[in-house]
């Protein structure tokens, strides 16, 4: 393999969209607020994406320390577990794309304020003690929460922040469907995983609940964002014109017969995938709207 294919594939481009996803919504807000900025939008994304690598590389090191990824797991190709990078490579790899998202986060903090420095702080620590360090919560069942708080909450809010240095309530209101989303893509991933996770004694939310508990949260999730969104865009909390985050709901759809008919890996890889590209299409539309 060349040598920058397997920092792709540890990067896991298919997924980075759950980055961008609250950059779009909180930036969408901004700019119908009337308070956009290009230089704030653009370091903002570039600092989520680089902490959401940061977290996969740190994930696929510390993962392949724990033997979470055996021959037996389901699923793209595992940099170091598979021998491509070795941990010391990848622990650097991890330095690096941090130490480049800490300057946007730098940036950010001049322009707006020091909340973003906290916000950034903590992101950093939750990548890398999601499966790594003494107590990692992924084990425990914590990894959906943690979604939910930093890539819904604390990115939505704080894509809007930088902006201006506020965080109207509108920011709040739509991280939380934003943040039922992209936590949907974990769910997927670990109903995908269950077996392998239950074996390497992973203890995700999804083996806990079983595969049909973990469905129905899926289902739970995915459903609950939509009608969430619908309920703020029509009592006046959100804009209006955020409901029209509402036409990507149809993708659902075949997530959702997915999710619940199939269990061999390369469907599930694909309903993955495609709940990824479900919470781009609902930002985009809920952000065009919001500027709107």
């Amino acid at each position: 393999m060349s040598s920058l294919r397997p920092w792709l594939l540890a990067a896991r481009p298919a997924t980075l969209w759950a980055s961008v996803a609250p950059v779009l919504v909180g930036s969408g807000l901004a700019w119908g607020e009337g308070v956009f900025r290009w230089d704030a939008f653009a370091v903002a994304l570039t600092a989520a994406v680089l902490i959401n690598i940061g977290a996969n590389f740190a994930n696929d090191v510390s993962d392949a320390r724990r033997g979470a990824d055996g021959p037996a797991r389901i699923g793209p190709t595992r940099a170091v577990a598979s021998g491509l990078i070795s941990p010391r490579a990848m622990w650097a790899g991890v330095a690096a794309v941090f130490g480049l998202a800490a300057l946007g986060g730098v940036y950010l903090a001049v322009i707006a304020g020091w909340p973003v420095l906290v916000i950034g702080a903590a992101s950093l620590l939750a990548a890398l003690t999601y499966t790594g360090g003494p107590f990692p919560y992924g084990y425990r069942a914590l990894g959906e929460a943690a979604v939910f708080v930093f890539f819904g909450l604390a990115a939505t809010v704080g894509s809007r922040f930088v902006h201006d240095g506020t965080a109207p309530a509108a920011a709040w209101l739509l991280a939380v469907p934003m943040g039922m989303l992209v936590t949907a893509i974990l769910v997927a991933n670990n109903i995908r995983d269950l077996d392998t996770d239950r074996d390497a004694g992973k203890r995700t939310l999804a083996v806990l609940l079983g595969r049909q508990g973990a469905r129905g949260l899926f289902v739970g999730l995915v459903a609950g964002a939509f009608v969430i969104l619908g309920v703020e865009a029509a009592v006046g909390g959100v804009p209006r014109g955020a409901a029209l985050g509402l036409l990507a709901a149809p993708l659902a759809l075949p997530v959702v017969r997915a999710i619940y008919g199939e269990t061999a890996g390369p469907a599930l890889i694909r309903a993955l995938q495609a709940t990824a590209r479900l919470n781009l299409a609902a930002a985009l539309l809920t952000a065009v709207g919001a500027a709107l």
